[in-house]
């Protein structure tokens, strides 16, 4: 299995190269050369693995065809490592929720810091571990994050061997609960850096650096942000077992309905669709900062500036410039490598948009390719936690809440519907309290977070201010 760039570079690579890489060198994102095609007989057997050996067997299976550069021995016992009813909380690790006929939560937030980026995240710290101890070498992550990836990288990293963490985070923009998640740990590996803008000026910062090939190359720079393929493709694995205890058979469809800021959660979808996947429909839904929306909808991608990127109760998608986009218009545009350059290393710098709505691919979105979309609003949200919990007995965080109004919005007649959970509530306790007038329960092992002692850097939204300090810690 070789990757390329979806820009074009001339290089094709191998997954253990790209694991500690992010960028590709020309900017661009890097994708299988082909999707692996999972036939009926091949679904039939994961079907039988996941029900009689359970999610770790399921995830060796998935990623061995994306994985032949770690022998399968090692990769199979990183799987078994990481997926397990002690870090996760159940056997099923990802198990189904029934909420009305035909529409389910799949539960990806029972681990270590209650968000589904935990799902990717503690692979991806076993992965980093053993590569780097096959290799000598120490890698230096720099992430952003709008909430929870941050977190759940450091909570995966924190005293793994040979890897220290720079995480930029939008100063004031998280919710206390998420702050003080981060803020908190004290393990000499992990550096957090509050950065003076929103999410997306954190984005730009890791872009910029990971585009310096020489401060990159010195400081042996990676990233954890769904960039990374190795995160994206561990994602995959769940859309699998959310489809295997839907359904009874391989011959049913499903559609899952994603809340998506970034694109990286749903691009995993598509990912999973393109293998063989029978999904109908992904739904992206997105709250008021609706970038994608406005794509699915008109074919206009048009990135928003800090001014115009709204600060709202589902904080964790306050993004406006969705850095995974790129792989999807990349197949969209049947893996035109110089168009997809043009889009996205020309025209979104020099106009901060594009515009695909007269071209033919942008009908195959949702005919070929499945997605469609919608939006939540603050008031969206309020109703849904409510009409949840008073009809079902079950308290769903504000992101997740977006994921139901508009899954109800996109249901198709006898296909089961399925919103990828994001987040436990308690991250998003002020929202909750407003919704049900109650706090929502919290972990014994969260108790009194927020009064932890904190250790944050706060900087301006400057990449070379970033690299300086970034330098300062790695002598």
């Amino acid at each position: 299995m070789r990757y390329l760039s979806t820009r074009g570079h001339a290089d094709r690579k191998r997954f253990c190269e790209i694991l500690l890489e992010g960028l590709a060198p020309d900017g661009g994102l890097y994708l299988p050369e082909s999707y692996p095609q999972v036939d009926a007989a091949q679904l039939e057997r994961w079907r039988g693995v996941w029900r009689e050996q359970g999610y770790a067997a399921l995830a060796f299976e998935v990623l061995s065809l994306y994985i032949d550069d770690i022998p399968a021995a090692d990769l199979k016992a990183l799987c078994a490592k990481t997926y397990t009813a002690e870090v996760f909380g159940t056997p099923e690790i990802v198990p189904l929720k029934a909420l009305e006929d035909g529409l389910w939560l799949e539960a990806l937030s029972n681990g270590p810091t209650l968000a589904f980026k935990d799902m990717a995240m503690q692979l991806l710290g076993n992965l980093f571990e053993y590569e780097l101890a096959r290799r000598g070498e120490q890698l230096n992550i720099l992430g952003a994050t709008s909430g929870d990836t941050g977190s759940a990288a450091e909570y995966a990293m924190r005293g793994k061997q040979g890897v220290r963490v720079f995480m930029t985070s939008p100063h004031g923009r998280m919710s206390p609960f998420q702050q003080a998640q981060m803020f908190s740990l004290m393990d000499e590996n992990i550096h957090n850096i509050a950065i003076e803008g929103v999410f997306d000026d954190c984005q730009d910062i890791v872009k910029a650096v990971s585009n310096d090939l020489e401060f990159k190359r010195r400081y042996k720079i990676g990233t954890v942000n769904s960039i990374n393929w190795a995160r994206l493709l561990a994602q995959v694995v769940y859309y699998f077992a959310g489809y295997f205890e839907a359904t009874a058979s391989n011959a049913e469809q499903v559609c899952f309905t994603v809340p998506s800021g970034n694109f990286g959660n749903v691009c995993a979808g598509h990912v999973a669709r393109m293998m063989g996947l029978p999904i109908a429909r992904l739904v992206v839904a997105t709250n008021e900062n609706d970038v994608l929306d406005e794509f699915f909808r008109s074919g206009v991608y048009r990135v928003r500036g800090a001014a115009d990127t709204h600060e709202t109760s589902s904080p964790s998608m306050d993004i406006s410039k969705a850095s995974n986009f790129e792989r999807f218009v990349f197949d969209l545009l049947g893996r035109d490598a110089a168009r997809t350059q043009a889009l996205f290393g020309e025209a979104l710098a020099r106009e901060g948009r594009f515009d695909l709505s007269a071209d033919p691919a942008f009908g195959q979105a949702a005919a070929r390719y499945g997605f469609v979309s919608g939006k939540s609003t603050h008031a969206d949200r309020l109703a849904t936690i409510r009409d949840t919990f008073a009809r079902f007995g079950v308290m769903i965080d504000t992101h997740t809440a977006d994921g139901v109004k508009v899954a109800r919005e996109q249901c198709l007649p006898g296909v089961p519907m399925i919103v990828l959970e994001t987040a436990l509530p308690i991250k998003f306790a002020a929202t909750i309290v407003q919704a049900l007038g109650r706090e929502p329960d919290r972990p014994a092992k969260f108790e009194g977070i927020e009064a932890l002692p904190r250790r944050v850097q706060l900087m301006p939204a400057d990449a070379e201010a970033v690299k300086a300090f970034i330098a300062r810690h790695c002598g």
